[in-house]
């Protein structure tokens, strides 16, 4: 399937490992200009090196800009740095487990500011000169977690919960154009945090990766139907077909890629 992605210019956001980075270096494969962004520029330029060595050394499609979009300034150094994108994956987020107790007004804002705001604020920027060419992609990466809040991860599950109303909402404002707005729930995926969240708990524990994993699936997420962590490769496969012109019919809805974790039909 064509996915009509070549030549589009592509900003994901946090895109130097995980989730982020695998959907980076298949939109450079559909032939797409992709920026890739994240904190640190020794990261960014280890993630643009990483996926130009996929391409076999095409490096023409690929641009790095580090910016921490996790504040005002950070977003605007990257719209500074990136003016104008005909598809943005919101994709730049952060989480850890802690017990709602002990989750100071600091920790809440600290998790709204980066899982949401980073979203909205490149969103309202972005989205202009998507209206103006009357094309355009933004897909907003949530979570399972939106939709069955983890009682360990209250405030991180809040904020994937705004991500929803957000996407909906600006599907909403751009309804009779050829702007579409999704979503995208990953389930439990093995993304570079929660690979060494599994190691290290393995080496608390004296069990194996594959013990550790086996657990989480009985004790944490029992309904999920896979039973296993989800790579970021199966998440980027639907984050890409999202943001293709095969997709165009697709827009103001919560795709989920969450293993069958959520008992829900719809």
């Amino acid at each position: 399937m064509d996915l009509g992605l070549a030549g589009k210019n592509v900003l994901v956001t946090g895109s130097t490992a995980g989730i982020g980075f695998a959907a980076a270096r298949l939109f450079a494969r559909e032939g797409a200009n992709v920026i890739v962004n994240g904190r640190s520029k020794e990261r960014v330029d280890a993630a643009v090196a990483a996926i130009a060595k996929d391409l076999g050394g095409a490096a023409g499609r690929l641009r790095g800009v580090a910016a921490d979009v996790s504040n005002a300034q950070g977003v605007r150094a990257l719209t500074d740095a990136v003016p104008d994108v005909d598809v943005l994956v919101n994709n730049a987020g952060i989480f850890e487990p802690k017990p709602f107790e002990d989750i100071p007004d600091a920790d809440w804002m600290r998790f709204f500011e980066t899982n949401v705001m980073s979203g909205v604020r490149l969103s309202r920027h972005y989205m202009r000169g998507m209206l103006a060419r009357n094309w355009g992609r933004i897909v907003f990466v949530s979570s399972e977690s939106a939709v069955q809040i983890p009682v360990e991860m209250i405030h991180y599950g809040t904020t994937k919960t705004a991500q929803l109303a957000v996407a909906r909402g600006l599907a909403e404002r751009v309804r009779g154009t050829g702007v579409t707005v999704n979503s995208v729930l990953p389930g439990p995926t093995k993304s570079e945090g929660v690979g060494d969240f599994v190691r290290a708990l393995a080496r608390d524990q004296a069990k194996s990766e594959a013990d550790v994993e086996k657990d989480f699936f009985v004790h944490a997420r029992p309904s999920s139907l896979i039973g296993r962590f989800a790579t970021p490769d199966e998440i980027a496969n639907m984050i890409v077909y999202t943001a293709s012109a095969a997709a165009s019919a697709t827009t103001g809805a919560s795709l989920r890629v969450d293993g069958g974790v959520v008992r829900s039909i719809v």
